[in-house]
């Protein structure tokens, strides 16, 4: 897929090169769905660098962006934090943690306490890391970034109904998750 078009108008209006313009448009949106998938700030600064990074290399003076760009640099974004895991074996420390993460605290009188909405969201955060990869990707896509099917489609390579079937089963499979960790009513 281009990412750059020679023909299309200036993506910048006030003056700005393109590039320039393209990473102050996308660079927040990216860190925070790197950061989604990677738990973890620093490491998700470094995916949004190699992105425009790649980006960059690809772009020649006088190009301007396409239609196609805000799914390029999503799915970019996404293989650089799946190879970041894969280095790092992040994955497997991820899964560690949450298993060590209670989704209770115990009150002073020994009951377990409700779950304040602040800690229940980290708990959902962490329980998110316990669904596959691909239900992953397309969960956060949709409910963090916002996209519809057919931008999801487009940055994961997948069809709009495996899209659908995979956000079906992210939500059914996270919902149970949390109805065993007692953050919601069974």
């Amino acid at each position: 897929m281009d990412v750059v078009d020679r023909d299309a108008p200036a993506a910048d209006t006030v003056g700005e090169p393109p590039m320039e313009a393209i990473v102050a448009e996308f660079e927040t949106p990216l860190l925070r769905y790197a950061a989604r998938i990677l738990n973890n700030v620093t490491s998700a600064q470094d995916v949004v660098q190699n992105t425009f990074i790649k980006l960059n290399r690809a772009w020649k003076p006088g190009m301007h962006a396409s239609a196609g760009l805000k799914s390029w640099l999503y799915r970019v974004a996404h293989n650089e934090a799946v190879d970041l895991i894969r280095r790092e074996s992040r994955l497997r420390v991820l899964h560690e943690k949450q298993a060590d993460d209670p989704a209770l605290i115990a009150c002073p009188d020994g009951h377990n306490c409700p779950m304040t909405l602040a800690e229940k969201h980290a708990t959902v955060l962490t329980h998110l890391h316990t669904l596959h990869p691909r239900q992953q990707q397309v969960l956060l896509l949709r409910l963090e970034e916002g996209l519809s099917y057919r931008e999801i489609s487009r940055v994961t390579g997948r069809s709009e109904g495996n899209v659908g079937n995979l956000l079906h089963h992210a939500i059914r499979n996270l919902s149970t998750t949390l109805k065993q960790a007692g953050v919601t009513a069974s």
